[in-house]
């Protein structure tokens, strides 16, 4: 049995261009199937967030209507619910990554809120790439790659890699609002190898240790890669 750090958002807003507040968080989706994957398999996962918050779900990603229906929704609810490491997180400044096998982070626009700012995240984001073990990133959560620059400098520079696009961002009406976009600022800022799929469908890139998905229809894609990669460590 392997043991995979999820490392997620501990923010229930983020500030947009106007200074007002936009609800947000996690997406439940992005945390749910890849959780339900993993454990099904048989592996332990464990929650660290900014501080040892208790993460919130993005409500929007509970509606039946990002679910497929009603049978969708309460699926994800579930999931969430019986997920007891999400009810006790870790402070990201207490992990040790020597502790786990893989380290995943689902996204929601919530860490453009927190993560993409947050020392304790870009170090362990540092360490994990250079240690060679799997890191996982999907849909919103590559903006915490912004937060393993030094003096302008990133490990991840050069790294082939997707995430939610800039189109994608346009198409459920946040780009308008947006203080940065995601896509744009870490081909910009980091420098990275961009490649995407077509909006809302599965797209998954691999480039050494980074596994990355492009929106949340990839974390199911992830979750079921992380078990083939922890199958054969």
């Amino acid at each position: 049995m392997a043991k995979v750090l999820f490392i997620v958002s501990g923010a229930s807003y983020w500030v947009v261009k106007d200074g007002s507040r936009y609800a947000t968080g996690y997406w439940a989706e992005e945390f749910a199937n890849p959780y339900r994957i993993l454990t099904d398999a048989g592996h332990e996962v464990v929650v660290a967030t900014p501080d040892g918050v208790i993460p919130t779900p993005d409500m929007m990603s509970l509606r039946p209507a990002m679910n497929g229906g009603i049978d969708g929704a309460l699926r994800m609810e579930s999931i969430i619910r019986e997920a007891e490491a999400m009810r006790r997180p870790l402070r990201l400044s207490d992990v040790r990554l020597e502790d786990y096998d893989a380290v995943y982070l689902p996204g929601g626009h919530g860490p453009m809120a927190d993560l993409a700012f947050d020392a304790d995240c870009g170090r362990l984001l540092r360490q994990q790439l250079a240690s060679g073990n799997p890191l996982f990133i999907v849909c919103h959560a590559p903006a915490s790659i912004l937060s393993t620059r030094i003096h302008g400098e990133s490990p991840f520079t050069g790294y082939r890699m997707t995430c939610f696009t800039d189109e994608e961002e346009e198409a459920v009406g946040v780009a308008a609002i947006a203080p940065w976009l995601l896509e744009t600022d870490l081909k910009a800022k980091i420098g990275v190898q961009f490649s995407r799929g077509p909006i809302w469908e599965p797209f998954m890139v691999e480039d050494r240790n980074l596994i990355t998905g492009q929106n949340p229809a990839s974390a199911a894609v992830l979750g079921s890669r992380m078990v083939e990669i922890l199958k054969g460590a």
